[in-house]
This record gives structure tokens, C-alpha cells and sequence, in this order.
């Protein structure tokens, strides 16, 4: 909670943070990366920096968290915090990070804002900070703690066992541990990070959702090739170029909290692209386990041919005894007679009671499917969703 003193400092500051949030952010990234240009060539992702989608979750992040404290001082933004803390943890990231982006974040804030920064003003956003980190940091020793690894301590080798072509543009990676122990346990939609030394020696990590249920012998990761120059997709293309069977990856142990409850509410599960892949993880499980639960999904592509794993999906709800699949092409063609045409469009199914839903795709897939629901009368709590690369839709829900 915000102390006495602080909370009126920060509702009347946040609008000038708000509106120069870029800035501060471009600044911050600046001198950090100049001070510690490591972070950037071994942690970060260039690509999101690139195209500024790091800059601009940063943003969300931050101010979604300062409006909370202000706005509903007895609760706290879990959702976000959580998402935030898996996705470190992913990264291996360890508190003392959190001294050093302080640092560079706060001394960003001064530059912008100039003589708006008070002592009394930098006081109080210096409190927002360490509240939102302290509670980042304790989340994730939580995990580490669950995981039974010492904090930061999320890396092993794993061995490429087998490939397969799924689509021209993706291609899926059976994996097992390279010592010959067993796999690490996961929930259903959770997600490991790869780390891959590029050819200017640069090590750049990436999240895939694994995309089998847990209990199998081998981790299996569903991977797209990303089309274009720049650093965007650099990790996903250099393991499409690159790996075969034999070879060893860097891998994290899994974290994410886009996870499949128990219970025996309905669920709907939909995704677009290789949004499938926590998707099918779920389905996966449901089918292994026996599950009478009633499931709708829903799965929307360019055709069939680009729809990863679409044989394996299909045969996934035909084994789920109440389940029933729906399809959305732009363009069908033959081999999925069944499907319709256009984009996914969730009004058109009936929503039962008490529906869970988890989705995956593209950020505006989601923006249009929950958007549907929530006008359907799905409440907003029973949404749930995980985004690849930065979370542009923090403080949003």
C-alpha cells in the first residue's frame, strides 16, 4: 500500500508521468544499455527493442501499477504481477537487477520531467517503484523456491531428439534433458525459454510454449519462422536454419501462469497462428487424462496449410468425449470443409455458465475475441490469455 504521504504526490504526478512515459522509457533504455550494453546483447530482446514493444510494456506496466495504488489502494494487480515475475523467472532474472533498472529508471524520470521532480515527488515515485518491485521479487523467489533451484538458477542442456515440418513456416522440437535425467514437471500452458548464441556472439533468449502434455518422456516446442530483416524472430529463424537432431540447446525450466485449472467447469479454448500451442498443450492433457469437462475450441488461420499441428488438433477433440472444434480460414479451400470463412467470431457459440477461457494469438485476435465475450456476458475474471514477446495489454483488463 502507498503511505499517507505519497499518494497524493503520485495522483497528481501520474498524469505528467503518463504523458511522457516514451520518453522516459527511450531514456531509460538509452543509458542503460550504454552503461550496461551486456544486458542488451545477452538479456534483452533486440527485437522488441527494435520495434519498440519493450518500451512501450514498460510503459503499461508502470503505470498500470501507480494508477492501481492510487485508484484501489486495498488490492493489488496480481494478474500483472504475475505474468511479470514468470516471464523473469523464465529469464533467470535475480533481485539485484531490480538496484540496477531503479537506478536507470528513476534517474530517466528526473532527466524528462526536470525541475517537476521535486525531492517530495522523486520520494514518492521512488516508493512506487520499489512496491512494484519488492513485490516482483518476491513472486519470483516464490517460484524459484517451487521450481527447488536457487534464484536465477533456471538453465540446462537439452538434446534435440527430433524435428518435424509442421507447416512451410513451422517446425516443432522434441526435447530431453542432455544428462539423461528426467524432464522437469510443468502445468498446461506453460512455456521454457531458448537461448541461442548468435553469429555476433550475442546470446538471445526466447519464450516457446511447450506444446504437449506434461508426463511425457520429452519436452516438445513448437517453433515459427518469422519473415522479414532486423532483429525481429532472430532466435526462431536461427533454430529453424540451424538445429537438428543431436544438438544441444540452452533451455529454462518452464514458467508461465496462462495454466489449465482442475475442476469440471466448461472451458473455451481459442487461438490464432501459432497461438495454438498453450492451446494444445491444454488439449492435450484433457485428452490424457480422461477429462469429461465440456470444451469449445476455436482456432483461427490464414489457410490450413499454415495451421500448425491441424491433424493432431483434430484428432486431440475427438478424443475429448464433450468437445467440439471450430474453425475459421481466410481462405478454407478443400481440405477443411468444414470450416468457415473469415475471421474467428466467438458470438456465434453459445457460452455456458461459469466458461473459463484461455486464448493465444496475435494481440488483436485476443482485443476482438474478448471484447465478444465480455459483450456475451462472459465476465472478465473467467478471461485468461498469454501474449509472445511483450505484454502490450498490461493494466488493460
Amino acid at each position: 500500500m502507498l503511505s499517507a504521504q505519497s499518494t497524493p504526490v503520485i495522483r497528481a504526478t501520474l498524469p505528467a508521468v503518463g504523458a511522457a512515459i516514451g520518453d522516459i522509457a527511450d531514456l531509460f533504455y538509452k543509458n542503460l544499455f550504454d552503461a550496461h550494453p551486456e544486458l542488451l546483447r545477452d538479456l534483452f530482446n533486440r527485437g522488441n527493442q527494435a520495434n519498440g514493444e519493450q518500451k512501450m510494456a514498460l510503459a503499461g506496466s508502470v503505470a498500470a501499477f501507480a494508477t492501481m495504488l492510487v485508484e484501489h489502494p486495498d488490492t493489488r494487480p496480481d494478474a500483472m504481477l504475475s505474468r511479470i515475475a514468470n516471464k523473469h523467472v523464465s529469464l533467470g532474472i535475480t533481485a539485484d537487477k531490480y538496484t540496477i533498472v531503479h537506478k536507470y529508471l528513476l534517474g530517466a524520470v528526473a532527466e524528462v520531467l526536470g525541475d517537476a521532480v521535486t525531492p517530495e515527488v522523486a520520494a514518492a515515485w521512488d516508493e512506487v517503484y520499489w512496491l512494484m518491485a519488492n513485490s516482483l521479487i518476491a513472486i519470483e523467489a516464490r517460484l524459484y523456491q517451487q521450481a527447488g533451484v536457487a534464484d536465477g538458477d533456471v538453465w540446462q542442456k537439452m538434446e534435440l531428439v527430433e524435428r518435424h515440418q509442421e507447416t512451410p513456416d513451422v517446425v516443432s522440437l522434441v526435447l530431453r534433458p542432455a544428462d539423461g535425467s528426467q524432464v522437469k514437471p510443468f502445468r498446461p500452458g506453460q512455456y521454457v525459454s531458448v537461448q541461442v548464441e548468435l553469429p555476433d556472439g550475442a546470446h538471445q533468449i526466447r519464450q516457446y510454449s511447450l506444446s504437449t502434455a506434461p508426463g511425457r518422456p520429452e519436452w516438445r516446442i513448437t517453433v515459427k519462422r518469422v519473415h522479414g530483416a532486423g532483429p525481429d524472430g532472430e532466435v526462431s529463424n536461427w533454430l529453424h536454419r540451424n538445429v537438428t537432431p543431436g544438438d544441444i540447446l540452452t533451455v529454462s525450466l518452464p514458467a508461465g501462469d496462462l495454466v489449465l485449472p482442475k475442476g469440471d467447469h466448461p472451458l473455451l479454448l481459442a487461438s490464432a497462428g501459432i497461438g495454438i500451442t498453450p492451446i494444445l498443450t491444454m488439449l492435450d492433457h484433457l485428452a490424457v487424462t480422461g477429462s469429461t469437462r465440456q470444451v469449445a475450441v476455436v482456432h483461427a488461420d490464414r489457410t490450413p496449410a499454415d495451421h500448425p499441428h491441424f491433424d493432431e488438433q483434430r484428432q486431440l477433440v475427438d478424443a475429448l468425449p464433450d468437445a467440439k472444434l471450430h474453425l475459421w480460414y481466410q481462405e478454407p479451400g478443400d481440405q477443411a470443409p468444414d470450416a468457415l470463412t473469415g475471421h474467428a467470431d466467438v458470438t456465434t457459440l453459445e457460452h455456458p455458465e461459469n466458461v473459463r477461457v484461455y486464448m493465444c494469438g496475435p494481440l488483436p485476435f485476443m482485443r476482438t475475441v474478448r471484447g465478444d465475450l465480455l459483450r456475451s456476458g462472459v465476465p472478465a475474471q473467467n478471461i485468461h490469455y498469454e501474449v509472445f514477446g511483450p505484454d502490450l495489454w498490461l493494466g488493460q483488463e
